[in-house]
């Protein structure tokens, strides 16, 4: 089946300019402070309230600070800067010009101005302001720094990374801006360098968030993960606000395949920022590939939620209620997802799974050969078509179909596993056992294939020959309960009866098992179905008798939990988390 999965690299620096530009303080100088000119009650109150990080408070001061005197500049930049610091730009903007206009000379106001309309996109004045900065203070870093920012937005790399430098020459010390200047450097591919700025922000202050987020997403493009597990784990913990952060975390850690950490990553980060159709995309994957294909479709519901053209969402939404049981369901997504791009192919194959699924064997066929129009030399397709074929007993033109499988890609083992199959049907067992071999060649672990080839030659009353492949059989896969009953079979034919009766007891355990197994699957999948569509009581029956049938059964003990959550019996549902994590380690529980 075709998986759809957007494109991973996400530019470096699209993603680092709001952090960039989103600083708690332009600079040591732009605090409010108890030396400045503005000695009122209000002001005071607002500096404390600023100094706690409690901005709820220092505005409700600086506003009456700035009712109080509307003359006042250093209230009204104070009353920008936290406006700001809150992401209120655009409110900002008129703080910081009064100031500016009441105290022309005050470089902190033209800086945190410049800030302010860079954040509003108006480029030439955040430009304008940095250069008024610059005439009043050509020795303010800051100056310099809100330049250079003001210029890389306007895509001036050259004259933005001399601007950082010549920040870098006043201040050398500063962490942040070798930090900038590494930033700036990735722009231009510049990686050894940029790498370089980073570690001496790093040196400088080893807990610059930005600097771990920064250096993390460059060691994940170059594919050195674990440092950048290393630097982005960091990076959330010194800003656990920071939603990219969390979001590269989730990719890197899924890189190395730990995809319980991976998961929880990408729901914090979603948590922090939900409007992610990218995070949402992958978090999505990471489920199915855990095996939890029920939370990846509310993931890919919501992304379809914010992106309903994103046919690959609804294929993959397809590919969900697929894992879940749900025919229907699937059926609609892949058609939504090929309204969207009725050429993909992939799309087209899916829906006819979907339709093998549904046991709409004509549906299926129907689909697979549409496709087959504009793919005429796909494997897979002719095979799923003969697979339909054979399903509706169309046994002459299965085996065409499946011949020509063969044919394509002989290496491939299920078109001649299947092929023998059908030819057996049709009662030509020494076509079917030579198909049946060249099944084993092409897979030499498919226990099925010795099963069947085993049974072939049963019939063809090559008994010994029949006890070598089903024993290869059971070898290769021990449960297999219809191998040991077929050899019990061929055991008595030799005489073997104690052989015969322990292979047949042992075949009737593991058949009881898989019955019940199947019976534990069907009712997780209805408990499923119960439980979005909101009657968690009968879903909380259906996951409790799916564990009567299979007591170790990971997924009822994970989807019970989610049940009984959903009920508030939290200490019940953590329980049940536990002993399905203990069953299955794939299966984290979501996030509350």
């Amino acid at each position: 089946m075709k998986k759809s999965s957007r494109n991973s690299s996400w530019n470096f620096r699209v993603h680092l300019i709001p952090l960039l530009l989103f600083p708690l303080l332009v600079s040591a100088q732009s605090h409010p402070s108890a030396n400045s000119s503005t000695n009122g009650k209000s002001f005071s109150e607002g500096s404390a309230a600023l100094q706690r990080g409690d901005f709820v408070a220092a505005q409700a001061s600086f506003e009456a600070a700035v009712r109080q005197n509307p003359r006042d500049a250093q209230a009204r930049n104070a009353l920008g800067f936290v406006l700001l610091s809150q992401n209120y730009a655009a409110k900002a903007i008129p703080q910081f010009e009064a100031a500016v206009r009441l105290k022309p000379s005050f470089v902190n106001a033209h800086v945190n101005l410049s800030t302010a309309l860079l954040r509003t996109h108006d480029l030439q004045g955040a430009i304008r302001e940095a250069n008024a900065a610059i005439r009043l203070a050509p020795n303010e870093p800051d100056a310099h720094l809100a330049l250079a920012r003001a210029l890389e937005a306007s895509s001036n790399i050259n004259d933005s990374i001399a601007s950082i430098r010549r920040a870098l020459a006043l201040a050398p010390s500063r962490a942040d801006l070798h930090d900038d200047l590494g930033s700036m450097l990735v722009r231009q591919n510049d990686f050894l360098s940029a790498t370089s700025e980073f570690q001496e922000a790093l040196r400088l202050n080893p807990r610059l968030a930005t600097t771990h987020f920064h250096l993390g997403v460059l060691q994940f493009e170059k594919k050195d993960f674990e440092s950048a597990e290393n630097h982005l784990t960091q990076a959330t913990q010194l800003d656990p606000k920071n939603n990219l952060a969390f979001a590269y975390l989730g990719r890197a850690r899924r890189e190395l395949g730990n995809l319980s950490d991976a998961i929880a990553a990408f729901q914090t980060s979603l948590k922090l920022q939900p409007a992610q159709p990218e995070i949402l995309d992958l978090l999505g994957q990471a489920l199915q590939r855990a095996g939890n294909p029920a939370d990846a479709a509310v993931a890919f519901r919501e992304l379809l939620r914010l992106q309903p053209q994103n046919a690959a969402a609804q294929n993959n939404l397809g590919l969900a209620l697929l894992q879940l049981g749900d025919g229907d369901g699937a059926v609609v997504a892949f058609r939504a997802a090929l309204q969207i791009r009725p050429a993909d192919i992939g799309y087209q194959a899916n829906l006819g799974a979907a339709y093998l699924q549904k046991a709409d064997h004509a549906a299926a066929a129907a689909e697979f050969r549409k496709a087959l129009v504009s793919a005429p030399n796909s494997q897979l397709l002719h095979y799923n078509l003969g697979l339909a074929l054979k399903l509706q007993d169309n046994l002459p033109e299965a085996v065409a179909e499946l011949r020509a499988a063969e044919a394509i890609d002989p290496a491939q083992p299920d078109a001649p596993y299947t092929l023998g199959v059908t030819l057996w049907q049709m009662g030509d067992a020494d076509g079917a056992a030579d198909e049946l071999r060249k099944a084993i060649t092409a897979k030499p672990d498919y226990a099925e294939a010795f099963y069947a080839l085993g049974t072939v030659l049963k019939q063809q009353s090559k008994s010994k020959e029949s006890v070598d492949a089903l024993r290869e059989a059971i070898r290769l896969q021990p449960d297999f309960a219809g191998a040991h009953t077929t050899l019990a079979a061929v055991l008595r034919q030799l005489g073997d009866t104690q052989g015969a009766a322990s292979e047949a007891k042992l075949g009737a355990r593991l058949a009881k098992e898989k019955t019940d197994l199947q019976a534990a699957v069907f009712a997780t999948n209805s408990g499923r179905r119960l439980r979005n569509a909101g009657d968690l009581d009968g879903a909380i029956s259906q996951f409790r008798a799916a564990i009567q049938s299979v007591t170790d059964y990971a997924p009822a003990h994970f989807e019970l939990a989610i049940a009984l959550r959903r009920l508030g019996k939290s200490e019940e549902a953590a329980a049940e988390f536990q002993k399905a994590a203990a069953l299955d380690p794939k299966l984290v529980a979501p996030q509350p």
